[in-house]
């Protein structure tokens, strides 16, 4: 025996008979919250900003690239020892 129920209600509807919350008002809020803060964040997006900030990382990350790759070297030849 097969049985289909077709039921045409809206989500408030449904929501609301199956006693979930409404929660359209937090949604909205949530919205409003991700909106603030991507408007925000688009200043970072700017290329002036992003070569500031990945420029200000390039030199140290350099010279401890340089660092590791001689304290490798050293290891793979057998001249230097781990400390």
């Amino acid at each position: 025996m097969k049985i289909t129920v077709e039921i045409d209600c809206s989500p408030v509807e449904a929501r609301a008979f199956l006693g979930l919350p409404d929660v359209t008002a937090l949604n909205a809020r949530m919205v409003e919250e991700m909106q603030a803060r991507m408007t925000a964040n688009m200043s970072m997006l700017s290329p002036d900003e992003l070569m500031k900030s990945w420029m200000s990382f390039g030199t140290g990350a350099q010279e401890q690239f340089a660092k590791l790759m001689t304290q490798a070297a050293g290891l793979g030849a057998g001249t230097a020892r781990p400390k």
